[in-house]
C-alpha cells in the first residue's frame, strides 16, 4: 500500500492551499494525497485542481468546519 501524503493548508488563505496541493500532485504517477482546508473556497479549490489533474477527488467535512479532501488516483 502506499504512502499518503498530507498537505496541512488549514488557515492559508488561497490560491495557498491549491498552490500546496499542486506541489504534492506534482510528478506523481499515482497514490493518494490528503489536504486539509478550513474554508469552503480553498474546497473548491483544491478539488478543481485535483479533477482538472486527472484525480478522483472525495471531501469530508469535520466537525469543526474544516474540510479533507482526498485526491487519488
Amino acid at each position: 500500500m502506499s504512502e499518503i501524503k498530507k498537505v496541512d493548508a488549514r488557515g492559508l488563505s488561497c490560491p495557498q492551499p491549491a498552490m500546496l496541493a499542486a506541489q504534492a500532485i506534482k510528478g506523481l504517477k499515482g497514490g493518494t494525497v490528503e489536504v486539509l482546508v478550513d474554508s469552503a473556497t480553498a474546497r473548491d479549490n483544491v478539488s478543481r485542481l485535483g479533477r482538472s489533474s486527472g484525480w478522483l477527488v472525495t471531501v469530508e467535512e469535520a466537525e469543526d468546519g474544516s474540510y479533507r479532501v482526498v485526491l487519488k488516483k
